[in-house]
């Protein structure tokens, strides 16, 4: 499966609006045109469509200004609900780190999650996301050392 993402654009974003997530995920997670909207006010988050092949499955932003805990920050990440568990998510989070290394010299990327997201919890450790113990309100922070 060929995974790449773009960033939203005219042709795309739309798309993005329409994809679903699975039941019981919704409470983890704004809708993507509000992460949308979020962003053309916030000019700093740059939101991208996940392709494979040419279809949009997912949508993931990040913000492009350093924050707590000295690092960028993973805003969203999302896969439809009908292209989930084939290893999306995954690829798609290592070619944002790598745009993130590339494009802001980034040395370290945070996430924040709902400990109760399981999935949230799975995915970031399984690429080298470390819990150091950092809470911000209801979210658990979870760090990664880039290697530049």
């Amino acid at each position: 499966m060929n995974v790449k993402i773009e960033e939203l654009n005219a042709s795309n974003w739309y798309d993005c609006c329409n994809l679903t997530l699975a039941d019981g995920q919704e409470q983890y997670m704004e809708p993507n045109a509000v992460s949308i909207a979020q962003s053309k006010f916030e000019p700093s988050l740059k939101p991208y469509a996940i392709y494979t092949d040419s279809q949009i499955v997912g949508f993931l932003m990040y913000n492009s200004e350093l924050e707590e805990l000295g690092s960028y920050w993973i805003y969203r990440i999302m896969v439809d609900k009908n292209h989930q568990g084939k290893g999306i998510g995954k690829a798609a989070v290592k070619l944002m780190i790598d745009e993130m290394a590339k494009s802001l010299d980034a040395q370290k990327i945070a996430v924040g999650y709902h400990p109760e997201n399981t999935g949230a919890h799975a995915l970031y450790e399984s690429l080298g996301f470390q819990d150091n113990g950092d809470r911000f309100g209801k979210e658990m922070a979870v760090v990664k050392n880039v290697a530049i």
